[in-house]
């Protein structure tokens, strides 16, 4: 069966909690923590097997990017997803956005697969999309796309920082449809 690394961003707590709402407090590693716990538990039922580079809400080792990147190398894994929340100066900044590469990958078939259940689940979410090349896929060269072996993405599923946005990723309703629209879409990679 498949192998899924999924990377909850950033490292936790006091050593890197990613972006954080300034109003409410609410951090980014633990939300990304959080759905991807939810998103291992779907797909383990559906019978792959899944590493995530970080396990505890605080987890030193995981502030490297290098360290995160072997991790998913040797062990072997067929797909890499890295979840985020976005973040920006403006309060009104919203939607989701999934990232490969720069060029033409396994890893944009992925991310157009995560991206389109994503936004099945959740119509009110604005799709912030490229789609110059003929698909929804930001490129960058961020560290884990890059230097991961197997296919990646990058997806930030929503604005800590917008108000609205940041009331959904606080939420288990919201978190768990969240983590099943991600797991369904790793699942549709392989179909």
């Amino acid at each position: 069966m498949a192998r899924i690394c999924l990377d909850p961003g950033h490292a936790g707590g006091n050593i890197d909690p990613g972006a954080v709402n300034g109003k409410t407090g609410l951090q980014e590693a633990t939300v990304n923590l959080t759905i991807a716990s939810q998103v291992k538990k779907h797909l383990v039922v559906a019978g792959y097997e899944v590493l995530m580079t970080r396990t505890k809400e605080e987890q030193a080792e995981t502030d490297s990017l290098e360290y995160r990147c072997e991790l998913a190398n040797n062990w072997g894994a067929d797909l890499v997803v890295s979840l985020h929340c976005n973040s920006a100066a403006s309060e009104q900044a919203n939607g989701t956005e999934i990232y490969t590469t720069v060029g033409e990958t396994d890893g944009d078939r992925l991310a157009t697969c995560i991206i389109n259940q994503v936004t099945a689940s959740f119509s009110d979410l604005q799709l912030r999309a490229d789609w110059d090349d003929g698909d929804p896929d930001k490129e960058q060269n961020f560290y884990i796309l890059r230097y991961t072996d197997a296919p990646a993405v990058l997806l930030e599923m929503a604005f800590i920082s917008n108000p609205e946005e940041a009331a959904k990723l606080a939420g288990l309703a919201w978190q768990t449809e969240m983590s099943r629209a991600v797991a369904r879409g790793i699942s549709d990679y392989f179909v």
